[in-house]
């Protein structure tokens, strides 16, 4: 089984916010393969689907971002995932608005949600998919800016970001990560 974690926040008032854009992938993907209505439990929503004879779980933790690693470790024992087929998304500062980037492991580089995956299982080598939000301006705090609403002026832009991080999932499905990292690392 494969597990697909976005990240974000529960609720209304951030449905819209860059920091959500983990839980919009995993949402769009949710849409795209026809899945059911989703299940509460282990900390999460999540629904399983089968994919080219795979079977794939979509979740979205319900811990709010900084707890992300009670979800994740929650889902992982349950469901018997090994961590080469755990893939988490998420959105990251680093990289310009709208650009992806995969890779095998690392570290949190800031990310409180990241951080505390690292931190309850104890490794950061678990794959990762990164969407970029790009840095806010000198006048506004981090914090303020990730759970800002993207900007009308971006709408396009992280649409067309989620729907090649939905393309770039699948890939990881079928191909692997490497194969996913080749086609979706851009610049690298």
């Amino acid at each position: 089984m494969y597990l697909i974690i976005g990240l974000g926040n529960p609720g209304k008032e951030y449905s819209g916010s860059r920091h959500n854009l983990g839980y919009q992938v995993v949402g769009a993907l949710s849409c795209r393969l026809k899945s059911g209505e989703p299940v509460q439990k282990h900390w999460s929503l999540y629904v399983t689907v089968e994919y080219n004879g795979r079977q794939v779980m979509l979740a979205q933790p319900l811990t709010y971002m900084n707890r992300s690693g009670r979800a994740v470790v929650e889902l992982l024992q349950n469901n018997n995932v090994d961590l080469a087929d755990l893939l988490i998304i998420y959105d990251d500062l680093d990289l310009p608005p709208g650009e992806l980037r995969l890779r095998q492991k690392g570290g949190s580089a800031g990310h409180r949600g990241v951080q505390s995956i690292i931190d309850t299982l104890g490794t950061s080598e678990f794959p990762r998919l990164r969407i970029g939000i790009g840095k806010p301006s000198p006048r506004t705090e981090d914090a303020d800016y990730v759970l800002q609403p993207v900007e009308a002026s971006e709408i396009t832009l992280y649409a067309d970001a989620i729907e090649r991080a939905s393309d770039a999932v699948l890939l990881f499905i079928d191909g692997g990560l490497e194969k996913a990292m080749n086609t979706y690392n851009q610049g690298v």
